[in-house]
């Protein structure tokens, strides 16, 4: 199989615990003698992988960037899973999730999904409870998002957010009443929006798990857009930033 790079504690831990026999090398900062290093040096040796000393200069040469937390690891590539950890694991870029908290009508879905492939969004993460799955309207309205971009339904959404939160990805929720707007945010490093359902909005314990929220400034008579259209409104700042 193809060879690839995964680089951080979470990412290299994972694969280790999945699929050892997948981990060809990995590369350690010698400069690093913490205890989560130390740990982390003697799961990888557990696992059977050859453990290799190497400094910044060499891992961010093999990571590509300087965000490889001193563990970059030399994998081969698995084939395809339907995880949230594995989608964001063959990222090539920051990630970007875009999170649905209780959209039920399959047209908002739809066209979530059609602007969440236009703009390269990794995967979007929806409640089993409370949110529609991909259906034949659904598919319609996304004309082929369906089948590019994957949609997972989580049992339980505020835990799958404080999981993106330990992979250092910040949670961003959309609410009218937010202090701060969309565009006073930096939004350029891994990331992942959350909107609510038109309406309703976050539910409370979807908004106390966001790290901020924003909001975005309307200058007409109606209060909020939908969120369909809200959705490719974030969606397009962040990639605005991101090229910038």
């Amino acid at each position: 199989m193809t060879r690839h790079v995964l680089f951080g504690f979470h990412a290299v831990t994972v694969r280790l615990k999945t699929a050892p026999d997948s981990v060809v090398e990995v590369h350690l900062d010698t400069q690093r003698r913490d205890a989560r290093m130390r740990s982390f040096a003697q799961r990888a040796t557990e696992a059977g992988a050859k453990v290799v000393d190497s400094d910044d200069a060499r891992l961010s040469k093999l990571a590509g960037n300087d965000r490889h937390q001193g563990v970059v690891a030399l994998v081969e590539r698995l084939p395809a899973r339907h995880s949230l950890d594995d989608i964001l694991d063959e990222a090539a870029s920051a990630p970007l999730v875009l999170a649905l908290d209780g959209v039920t009508d399959p047209h908002n879905l739809g066209a979530c999904l059609r602007v969440a492939d236009g703009a390269g969004v990794h995967a979007v993460i929806a409640p089993k409870d409370h949110a529609v799955g991909v259906n034949a309207t659904v598919a319609k309205v996304a004309s082929g998002a369906a089948e590019t971009v994957p949609y997972l339904m989580v049992t339980n959404l505020s835990r799958a957010l404080i999981e993106l939160k330990e992979r250092d990805v910040k949670v961003i929720g959309l609410s009218d009443d937010a202090e701060q707007t969309l565009y006073e945010l930096d939004l350029g490093g891994p990331l992942a929006l959350v909107l609510g359902a038109e309406g309703k909005g976050l539910r409370q314990l979807t908004r106390s798990t966001c790290d901020a929220l924003v909001k975005i400034p309307m200058a007409g008579a109606v209060e909020s857009l939908n969120v369909s259209v809200a959705a490719g409104v974030c969606l397009y700042e962040v990639l605005r930033q991101r090229r910038g």
